[in-house]
């Protein structure tokens, strides 16, 4: 498959983070490399979007803390952001609603059709006038065909990640292209599949089978429109999981199991063992966090008491 024909993806990771760990860090990358090994897509960019306060998790820091964590925690990766939208919110959204928000904002963005749009949400757009028309983004006035290029796309798109997120990723990291510029045969203008796949451990898989916990008509939305792409941990079977709740049965394909190294270290690392082992002063902890992470809790006083 050529650039143009493989599926352009975003991870996006929904959760406490409290704190963000060495684990979900790993989880990205390692859910990358296995799409990449596939051979079917290309991931050009992760999102980290922090629960709202409102969530109610006891122990749950205020999200001016975790969104700060988060921001330390991705500041050395070129593809991985933070988007605060979540946090911004009145009050706690949906996995499903989130993931309609970044799907809606990725379709203005890059002004092409993602793959996994059926129908838009009202999900608001921050900084959107409501009033806004509509207009192509990729207007021409000479006349060329105006279909996105893959380089477009992912100029667009880490310029929405870069606007749009708490971090601020190296621009050089996405090209742009001049509509006008005779690209040849190298790269023509045509329609790139963009899909944005929830990115979670099996742990929460294994959530979608315990009954009145997901609301089913979200599951449908977030499994057969979206999609996930499942990282195991703690030895987990994610296959066996989905045999036990008929909608991960009904969309088992669109559920993508990493398959790599199950023993991974960072498998077994958790945001509780790491608030354990600050509580407990537990040197383990370097193992869990990054330094700045754990630099700014105990700046901040954060998880030293066992209420949090």
């Amino acid at each position: 498959m050529t650039e143009t024909t493989k599926t352009h993806v975003i991870l996006l990771a929904c959760g406490s983070f409290n704190p963000i760990t060495k684990g979900h860090i790993q989880m990205f990358e390692r859910a990358r490399d296995y799409l990449h090994k596939t051979g079917r897509f290309i991931v050009i960019g992760g999102i980290v979007s922090p629960v709202h306060d409102s969530y109610g998790k006891t122990g749950l820091v205020s999200s001016r803390h975790r969104l700060t964590m988060c921001q330390l925690a991705v500041q050395s990766s070129d593809w991985i952001r933070v988007d605060p939208w979540e946090c911004y919110q009145d009050t706690w959204q949906t996995t499903c609603s989130v993931l309609e928000h970044h799907r809606d904002l990725m379709k203005r963005v890059t002004g092409c059709i993602l793959s996994n749009v059926n129908t838009p949400s009202i999900t608001p757009v921050i900084g959107q006038p409501q009033n806004e028309s509509s207009q192509n983004i990729y207007q021409n006035n000479n006349n060329v065909s105006n279909k996105p290029t893959a380089a477009k796309i992912l100029g667009k798109v880490g310029e929405s990640l870069s606007r749009i997120c708490c971090v601020r990723p190296p621009m050089e990291r996405f090209t742009f292209v001049d509509e006008n510029a005779n690209l040849g045969t190298v790269m023509r203008y045509e329609e790139i599949e963009l899909r944005i796949l929830l990115l979670c451990g099996s742990d929460l898989l294994e959530s979608f089978c315990i009954p009145g916990l997901w609301n089913e008509a979200d599951m449908e939305v977030i499994v057969g429109e979206f999609g996930i792409v499942v990282v195991p941990r703690d030895g987990a079977d994610p296959d066996r999981i989905m045999n036990h709740s008929s909608i991960l049965r009904k969309y088992k394909n669109n559920i993508l199991v990493v398959k790599d190294d199950s023993n991974h270290p960072m498998s077994v690392v958790s945001s509780t063992k790491s608030r354990l082992a600050l509580q407990h002063g537990d040197g383990h902890v370097v193992d869990y966090l990054c330094q700045p992470v754990i630099d700014y809790i105990l700046k901040s006083q954060l998880y030293i008491n066992a209420s949090g």
